[in-house]
């Protein structure tokens, strides 16, 4: 049976790793890559698969890390990203880092020595006509701004985004409900949907000595535009306009009461639900240019936070990325145009690691309709389910607006819970630790990868 090509646009990780998998399916691919014609502001070279900001894939641990986790979940999916990162890989502990040089390397001589493999250079300036058929658009967070127009037109002004502003996220399960305490202000809505945690004077104003003070990132040259909308301001650029400016903003104390101490507080930090699992909470207005190292330091003086474990850390940063709950369904169609997939970090994704598994996935999908079968989404329990379920459907629409919807790594706290509160030690039944938590979610996923590996499709 004579099969079409499949057009695929980009060439990073997600456009090279959803390439791979048509390709091992006997399925041709052409893969558009504008670099080499056209440059970006970030890349240096014109191969595929080229890392712009760091050598590292995270860590490799895959019981503890969630990351390591996927993976260890792509590498038994058959992904050409971890292939070539096993053969280029340079010592970094327990963290998986490369030579990028020769990992970009690896991966565009493997695609080229594919028979049924094409890479064309040029942009794509517009939506594919309906001709070419079922299109992967993978272009990254440097999308080009004719495509990006283009998407625009079809998905609608509010559905694509061109910057993130990133509040931090924390581990529900992290915070001291000693001092912490549920109660929405004024007791509106259900009165108990947000995490309160309070502040005396002195602690409030030793905050905002060390938010101004803290070390803040660079921006690229690039990146020196990104508007700064009264929405999303970051933390220190509100404190720098007067130190009581944040105590009447984000961190307004009316409306709200301690139950804890018959004490008002001066301030009050609200962390809002981030996902429907209920496991991730975000700090309300909390996006900040400050370097990670510092946020984890300041942070964690917050009453509340002393152990905080972070889901995420805040940034803002130039990026392009559609509003994937609503426009996406669970195979990474858009709802619009079902014949456009989008993979990797424009579908709101955040890492090379994460966008070349949304990649992988895209052309697992894809190649299964085309065979005429039908692929269901990964269980929700591992890696690659819960990144999917995340960004079409776990998170929680409307946690403000529709613009409320940000990229998001992979987690343990995108993972459903464990099941049960015990677990069997050495024959006898016994409290999970929660230093034990995470091998076990881990244990779990594979085990669920595998079942689904061997559904039929």
């Amino acid at each position: 049976m004579s099969i079409s090509p499949i057009h695929i646009i980009g060439g990073g990780m997600a456009g090279t790793e959803a390439a791979w998998q048509l390709l091992n399916k006997g399925i041709p691919v052409i893969l558009h890559e504008m670099r080499g014609v056209k440059s970006t502001n970030a890349h240096q070279t014109d191969g595929l698969a080229e890392m712009v900001c760091s050598n590292s894939f995270r860590s490799d641990d895959m019981e503890n890390n969630a990351v390591g986790l996927l993976h260890e979940e792509m590498r038994r999916l058959g992904s050409l990203m971890m292939e070539a990162a096993q053969v280029t890989k340079v010592p970094a502990g327990s963290a998986l880092a490369v030579d990028r040089e020769h990992f970009s390397e690896y991966v565009q001589k493997k695609l080229l020595a594919h028979p049924l493999f094409s890479l064309e250079r040029g942009e794509v300036s517009s939506i594919p006509p309906e001709s070419w058929g079922d299109v992967i658009i993978a272009t990254g967070p440097l999308t080009s701004d004719a495509l990006a127009q283009a998407v625009l037109k079809i998905t609608g002004v509010d559905e694509l985004q061109f910057f993130d502003a990133i509040a931090p996220i924390i581990y529900k399960e992290t915070i001291d409900f000693s001092k912490a305490w549920l109660q929405s202000r004024y007791d509106k809505g259900d009165g108990a949907d947000y995490i309160n945690l309070p502040m005396s004077k002195d602690q409030y104003y030793e905050f905002i000595d060390d938010i101004t003070d803290g070390e803040k990132s660079d921006y690229k040259d690039w990146e020196t535009d990104i508007p700064f909308f009264e929405g999303c301001m970051p933390i220190e650029v509100m404190a720098e306009r007067g130190r009581e400016t944040l105590s009447f903003g984000p961190m307004k104390p009316v409306g709200l009461d301690n139950p804890h101490t018959d004490e008002r507080p001066y301030a009050v930090v609200q962390l809002r639900q981030d996902n429907k699992l209920g496991t991730l909470y975000n700090m309300v207005g909390f996006q900040t240019k400050l370097k990670y190292s510092f946020q984890k330091e300041i942070f964690r003086k917050i009453p509340g936070l002393e152990n905080a474990e972070f889901a995420r850390l805040g940034g803002l940063h130039r990026n392009t990325f559609i509003n994937s709950p609503k426009l996406l369904d669970d195979q990474l169609r858009l709802k619009l145009m079902p014949r456009l997939r989008f993979a990797g970090q424009i579908t709101g994704v955040e890492g090379y690691v994460e966008s070349g598994a949304m990649g992988l996935l895209a052309g697992r999908y894809l190649a299964a309709q085309i065979l005429g079968k039908q692929l269901s989404p990964p269980p929700i329990v591992t890696a690659f389910g819960a990144l999917i379920n995340h960004i079409t459907g776990g998170h929680i629409e409307g946690a403000g607006t529709a613009k409320s919807f940000q990229p998001m790594n992979v987690n343990f706290g995108i993972m459903p819970p464990l099941e049960h509160k015990k677990h069997e030690v050495e024959g006898r039944m016994v409290k999970i630790k929660r230093k034990d938590r995470k091998p076990l979610k881990s244990k779990r996923a594979l085990d669920a990868l595998a079942c689904w590996l061997d559904e039929p499709e």
